[in-house]
């Protein structure tokens, strides 16, 4: 605890909290209060987190609607606990990351999923053409609170910060001003979340390494290759029934499956069914992108084009950066052709009377006649905005003019840097 207390930690600690920013937690305080908070009550903090006596304040419950259906329950912390929970990572995560195992990529420094991603495909061309993909249920809302401490005592010996680990774990959940109480889960939103989640699952990464399995790891996301459906099923059993008695985990058997990879997703990407497997994009991951961008242009009736292509595109690079692995070229060109259509359909809408179209179009260089006769062809929005009238108008050199990004020049960019 004098490591977590100490100036140098929780400087950096301070940083971090303000750099990620996050909503308030149930006393209101936002991050730029903080600082004058803790000029009048660090000094009784500190003493209190080295006596053992801090009690972390409740959390504010967030629910956030996931895209499959069903919610995502996030645990939002005071900054002030906020800052203490980032110290502790600070300390625990240098003395816990060796004990990891290689084969795990989530919330730790130096990997990432796309990294996963790539091992996972390297697993598939080696002939594994078979994956156990296993999605934990309700992960960090079931956590164990004995069974995660346990694994933390290993290491850590410090009475004190035990003790703050199970409070902060066992902190109410608050909602509507109603604190109902915690007896397992670790909810999302608190830096201490994603560390806890990793000591927990490393059992289970040693126990995949003891049967000399070729799997990936991130978070609560498993993916394990093997060669043959059968013995796929076999470990999909034995797994599951480690879980439950081990770690008192349960497996959600509707998302979860052994399967071709090329029938499954991991980590928004798949592979194709070829002899090369490529890396691809998801369909599930092309469909929330296509979402994304008609509520943007749904949200872009009133704004000009300019202002809807200057909200779309960060939207677009950081879609494309996330997805940078993806190895299928055409889907990337269909998906910039989409948005281009999507952003045509804006300006046919916009155009409301038949006069205003026909104007338009001759202005962006339709012949009279030709405008004229597709501004009244009677035809829906998304019709004409694939229609040669409008494509003739508002080729993709009309749209790079304005600022739109293209999906396929950030992709060779990417590729190229790399």
């Amino acid at each position: 605890m004098s490591q977590v207390v100490e100036r140098a930690n929780m400087q950096l600690a301070y940083s971090r909290v303000m750099k990620n920013r996050g909503a308030p937690g149930v006393d209101g305080m936002r991050c730029e209060d903080l600082k004058a908070w803790l000029k009048a009550n660090w000094t009784q903090m500190k003493q209190q987190l080295l006596e053992g006596s801090y009690r972390p304040q409740a959390v504010r419950r967030v629910d956030i609607p996931k895209s499959q259906g069903g919610v995502r329950t996030l645990g939002v912390p005071t900054v002030s606990d906020r800052l203490i929970q980032q110290a502790l990572h600070q300390v625990m995560q240098p003395v816990f990351e060796p004990t990891f195992s290689e084969s795990s990529y989530g919330f730790r420094p130096g990997r990432s999923a796309k990294q996963a991603v790539s091992k996972a495909a390297e697993y598939t061309r080696s002939g594994k053409n078979w994956v156990v993909d296993m999605d934990l249920e309700k992960f960090f809302d079931r956590v164990n609170h004995d069974v995660v401490l346990a694994r933390v005592a290993r290491v850590v010996e410090d009475p004190k910060v035990l003790r703050l680990i199970r409070r902060f774990l066992e902190a109410g959940m608050m909602a509507n001003g109603v604190e109902t109480p915690r007896y397992e889960g670790t909810p999302q939103g608190g830096p201490l979340s994603p560390l806890l989640s990793n000591i927990l699952l490393s059992d289970l990464d040693r126990e995949l390494e003891t049967r000399k399995l070729s799997f990936c790891r991130y978070a609560d996301d498993a993916n394990i290759y093997v060669s043959s459906q059968r013995s796929g099923q076999r470990i999909m059993d034995s797994v599951r029934g480690f879980l439950a008695n081990r770690l008192k985990l349960s497996v959600n058997e509707a998302k979860s499956a052994v399967a071709r990879p090329w029938e499954r997703k991991f980590l928004g990407y798949s592979v194709t069914a070829n002899k090369g497997n490529k890396i691809r994009i998801a369909k599930t991951s092309i469909e929330r992108l296509k979402e994304s961008v008609r509520n943007s242009c749904r949200q872009g009736k009133g704004m000009s084009l300019t202002h809807a292509i200057e909200k779309l595109n960060p939207m677009l690079r950081g879609w494309m950066n996330y997805f940078s692995l993806t190895q299928t070229r055409t889907t990337i060109e269909k998906l910039d052709a989409w948005v281009r259509r999507r952003l045509r359909c804006l300006m046919w809408r916009q155009w409301k009377q038949p006069k205003t179209r026909e104007s338009r179009m001759r202005s962006m260089g339709l012949d009279a006649h030709r405008a004229w006769k597709s501004s009244v062809n009677g035809r829906g929005p998304w019709w004409n905005a694939g229609a040669r009238h409008m494509i003739s108008a508002a080729p993709p050199k009309f749209f790079t003019q304005l600022g739109l990004v293209s999906l396929v020049s950030i992709h060779q960019h990417l590729q190229c840097s790399t």
